[in-house]
């Protein structure tokens, strides 16, 4: 339907579509494929043939793909009609890469390395949105009251990577507190063992001073020692010391 003055509603035009990061292509790993393609039903005779076309098409045009940096695609399919013709020779039928042990191992070793970097892709989803998670409790003044769970580590390196790898005071106090404490999944010994692998030595450094003072002083607030957080953050190394020391002596029963 036309307009009396001549207006058009303007078109629309579509969003672009984020696309993730694109894999190299790797020539020589395009000349096999062509090749098995190519020699797909090829007897011995016909894959010694195409080895020595494929050998004197490589002469004719060596100095175009020198300069054109097509050797190493051309290299890989030399190498490849040479061992197609010999594997072709030595089973007397024709060639199928079906039946190719060293074709099927290189599928099998692709759809793993794919199905590992789908799995890294989707923990990196869980980590950033278990982040977004820590970031809305931490604005809505509630993350201390949080019951940590397995992957909080990676969430805090996550949120300490937003932030430009600033420390993230408020995050490692409450990993600290929970460490100490023994809560969420600290509560396993197996978590607990797994955290000196995974926090910084000033977040360990924290928890194991917060758990020798709560031996020293049972019950005592955390909120009378926020002195723990400063000085595990000046000197780690000496803190965890300190802790060491007084988790000994109140093992041992001797003044601190």
């Amino acid at each position: 339907m036309s307009t009396t003055d001549g207006w058009r509603r303007p078109r629309r035009v579509p969003e672009a579509r984020a696309q993730g990061p694109r894999t190299p292509i790797d020539p020589a790993k395009v000349g096999r494929s062509s090749v098995r393609r190519r020699a797909r039903g090829m007897t011995h005779r016909e894959a010694f043939q195409a080895l020595a076309d494929a050998q004197m098409e490589a002469h004719l045009n060596r100095r175009y793909e020198e300069a054109a940096d097509h050797s190493s695609r051309r290299a890989a399919e030399l190498a490849e009609w040479e061992r197609i013709a010999q594997l072709v020779f030595r089973a007397g039928g024709p060639y199928d890469p079906d039946d190719d042990v060293v074709v099927q191992e290189e599928l099998a070793a692709e759809a793993a390395a794919a199905e590992a970097r789908e799995a890294e892709q989707r923990a990196a989803a869980r980590v950033a949105a278990r982040a977004d998670q820590l970031q809305a409790l931490r604005e809505r003044g509630t993350l201390e009251q949080t019951e940590p769970r397995e992957g909080d580590e990676a969430a805090r390196d996550e949120l300490t990577r937003r932030a430009g790898s600033y420390v993230q005071p408020d995050v490692d106090a409450w990993l600290a507190h929970a460490l100490a404490a023994h809560r969420g999944h600290y509560a396993d010994p197996a978590a607990r063992d797994a955290a000196a692998g995974l926090l910084h030595p000033p977040v360990l450094a924290h928890a194991a001073l917060l758990a020798a003072l709560d031996q020293l002083v049972p019950g005592a607030d955390v909120d009378q020692l926020p002195f723990a957080a400063r000085l595990a953050a000046a000197d780690s190394e000496a803190v965890g010391e300190l802790a060491a020391f007084l988790t000994r002596a109140l093992t041992l029963g001797s003044p601190a």
